[in-house]
């Protein structure tokens, strides 16, 4: 158990280099096996994480460049576990939906080596380790828009990549520039996020860092106005593509917010939670009616992923056990509801090769299978009780009102919104009359797409009845970032996110060093 997570983390990249030496029909199986091979692993570090232990588990250091402290160190808690879960899942239902003619071999390929990257991405507690991750993970999304996408693809491809690329420069920059504090205030050079949570910064110095690493992150997300990549790299890219895309790389920016901004810059933080939330609210609101607008299936997902989205970021601005752990179960849940959906929309264009609602109609009385699970995961994203989209954005808005309750109020319209679009685009497309004798000959869902869609239900259903498994680890380390977060504060007015402060824990988080006294710059 001791080396679980690296295995976790190299596995699926060091199994994709068979696949280049494989037979084209070959390359399917294959990514099928190793993608359950990594779900088991991944299985079994949610068996083996203790619950009781609010710190980082199964951690693996060994130095890279010691004199720098750059080092390989990564190690899991209860936030970027189930994220670990989740791209575990979405790959291995992924390599199952997988129906390219052509070229399987490197879609395989991109696949296991997307999988790779994002749980270095998710694990990584060195910075500049974490970064390494980060940026390589736009080389198998580049690849996979610009070699099956349709449309635009070219363009799609560059915009996403140069966005992120150069967005992701200045965190860069904010990485060197933090270290450099570490190295004149200790003496010594680290890029450990478990040392430099010992470093409290001045308040100019936090804010000026900690918008260095918001832009990147806000890119990512994407954060309005960020957000113009997204509807050219979902529109035009390959239903996998964008399967990952919203499912797993998304959660890359907020995940870093709650792993990094946060706890390193706690009074920038909560200084900016107001222009965050306005930001925020435009995602939700402005998102959801340009879903509304849209006449592409599939740009109606990506733009609903915009607005929902924003409330996990709500979520996180609240500063509380319930905003952040709720923002947490909200990245998960969409990320399975989102996946579920561009599945769906992909099924669809595979039949008739187009994705214009104006072209369809009636489709429940010739595809009433496709049209139920549809109609499931529709409202596990329009956020029915008892559905996984439920739990999360309740309580990202239920800690966000203990704080800022109009806001609240404002955001909590997502649930109108979505309902609004979603009820629309399914109305369109299933019910009426067919207007084109086309849709009569489609038929509904083969015994591959059955076995892709019933996992994604079947997780949607149990979450939205039984969230327990998830919410308890996540809240556990939840309490410990929060108390990272009061512990380095610097300004006494800037405490009053933590007006009742979470209960001692019970297990003292294991760290690779000892305990270091907080220090401030």
């Amino acid at each position: 158990m001791e080396y679980l997570l690296s295995i976790v983390i190299f596995f699926p990249a060091l199994a994709s280099v068979f696949v280049f030496i494989m037979d084209n029909n070959v390359a399917k199986p294959y990514g099928i096996t190793i993608g359950l091979i990594e779900l088991i692993l991944v299985a079994a570090l949610w068996m083996g994480f203790d619950y009781s232990n609010a710190g980082m588990q199964f951690e693996n250091t060994f130095a890279l460049i010691p004199d720098y402290g750059i080092n390989y160190h990564v190690g899991i808690d209860g936030i970027s576990l189930f994220l670990l879960v989740l791209n575990a899942f979405i790959i291995f239902l992924a390599t199952i939906y997988l129906n390219q003619p052509n070229d399987k071999n490197y879609l395989v390929v991109c696949l296991l080596l997307l999988e790779s990257i994002l749980m270095g991405v998710f694990a990584s507690l060195n910075v500049v380790l974490f970064y390494i991750f980060w940026e390589i993970s736009l080389i198998p999304i580049l690849y996979m828009i610009g070699a099956w996408g349709t449309g635009e693809k070219i363009y799609a491809a560059l915009k996403f990549f140069l966005y992120t690329f150069f967005a992701s420069l200045i965190m860069f920059i904010g990485i060197l520039y933090f270290g450099y504090l570490y190295f004149i205030t200790m003496g010594s050079w680290s890029f450990d996020i478990l040392d430099w949570y010992h470093l409290a910064l001045p308040f100019n110095i936090q804010l000026w860092l900690f918008l260095a690493f918001f832009i990147s992150i806000a890119v990512k997300i994407p954060i309005f106005p960020f957000h113009t990549w997204l509807p050219h790299a979902y529109g035009d890219a390959p239903t996998l593509g964008s399967v990952v895309l919203a499912s797993v790389l998304l959660k890359m920016g907020t995940y870093a917010l709650v792993r990094f901004s946060l706890p390193l810059f706690p009074d920038a933080s909560y200084a900016l939670v107001v222009p965050i939330a306005i930001l925020a609210l435009f995602m939700i609101i402005y998102g959801g009616m340009l879903a509304f607008a849209q006449t592409d299936m599939k740009q109606v997902v990506a733009y609903s992923s915009i607005s929902h989205m924003g409330v996990a970021v709500i979520g996180i601005f609240a500063l509380n056990l319930e905003g952040i752990g709720g923002s947490v179960f909200a990245m998960v849940g969409h990320g399975i509801v989102s996946g579920a959906l561009f599945m769906l929309v992909g099924m669809i264009y595979h039949r008739r090769k187009t994705r214009q609602i104006a072209e369809f109609g009636g489709l429940a009385q010739v595809m009433p299978n496709f049209a139920a699970v549809f109609a499931i995961v529709m409202m596990a994203n329009v956020g029915l009780p008892l559905t996984v989209g439920f739990v999360g954005e309740f309580f990202s808005l239920l800690g966000f009102f203990k704080a800022h309750p109009l806001i609240t109020l404002i955001a909590g319209t997502s649930i109108i919104i979505s309902a609004i679009y979603m009820l629309n685009l399914y109305k369109k497309v299933f019910l009426g009359k067919a207007p084109n004798a086309k849709n009569l000959l489609l038929n509904d869902l083969c015994a591959r797409e059955i076995s892709v869609m019933l996992p994604f239900v079947f997780v949607i259903i149990f979450l939205g009845i039984y969230p327990k498994p998830l919410l308890t680890p996540i809240q556990n380390s939840t309490q410990q970032l929060l108390e990272t977060m009061h512990n380095r504060a610097i300004k006494k007015e800037t405490k009053i996110y933590l007006k009742n402060p979470p209960p001692p824990l019970e297990v003292i988080p294991h760290t690779s060093q000892s305990p270091k006294p907080i220090k401030e710059v």
